[in-house]
């Protein structure tokens, strides 16, 4: 059984128990769900700007760029027929 089928097995589990709910209990769920859905989404938003400058170097790029690129190492090595 695949995770779609799972999914819509409990989402009509859960529809069956939201049917005997009032249409006041119905809207206040909905809202509430609306509201975890935005701050779910307001902190990945936070998370990814909290990361933006987080590299704090005063060595201007160009030299960071090389000293990157003379750091590398190669092993390949090439076997001769």
């Amino acid at each position: 059984m695949n995770t779609d089928n799972i999914n819509t097995s409990i989402i009509e589990g859960y529809m069956q128990l939201l049917n005997s709910l009032s249409t006041k209990d119905k809207l206040e769920l909905i809202a509430k769900l609306t509201l975890s859905v935005k701050n779910e989404m307001n902190e990945k938003k936070i998370s990814f700007y909290q990361a933006y400058g987080a590299w704090d170097s005063d060595q201007p790029a160009e030299e960071l760029i090389k000293e990157i690129r003379d750091s590398r190492t190669f092993n390949r090595q090439i076997e001769e027929f």
